[in-house]
């Protein structure tokens, strides 16, 4: 998605770190199903029985990319709906992130960003 490449650095910097927090912020709610850690630009999550995803970004390709259950995605900052989307999956991050952890802890779960579950 050529998107990615119209932010300047400052603006993918800002996004990325945004999105890290707000994904941080969110999982709290699952704190008792999924150990959530964030380091710089390294999300970790880590689950009983041992699985690991991880949600980094990745500056030089300015994405973020997400490894889980043997998955990955690169996911590019799409300005125009405001939501990074990894166009080879045609999946966007929260609701790939809402899916993988749904399947994970056994129930429904829907990760939003706060500023977006209040309005």
């Amino acid at each position: 998605m050529a998107n990615t490449a119209m932010l300047t650095e400052a603006e993918y910097q800002d996004q990325a770190s945004r999105t890290l927090h707000q994904l941080m912020e969110a999982l709290d709610e699952l704190e008792d199903l999924v150990d959530a850690e964030l380091a710089g630009d390294i999300l970790n999550l880590e689950f009983a029985d041992g699985a690991t995803y991880v949600i980094n970004s990745h500056r030089a390709a300015r994405q973020i990319w997400m490894a889980a259950d043997r998955q990955a995605w690169h996911f590019d900052y799409d300005p125009e709906n405001a939501r990074w989307f990894a166009a080879k999956q045609s999946e966007e991050l929260w609701a790939t992130l809402s899916k993988l952890l749904s399947q994970k802890i056994g129930r429904a779960h829907v990760l939003a960003p706060a500023t977006l579950a209040q309005t």
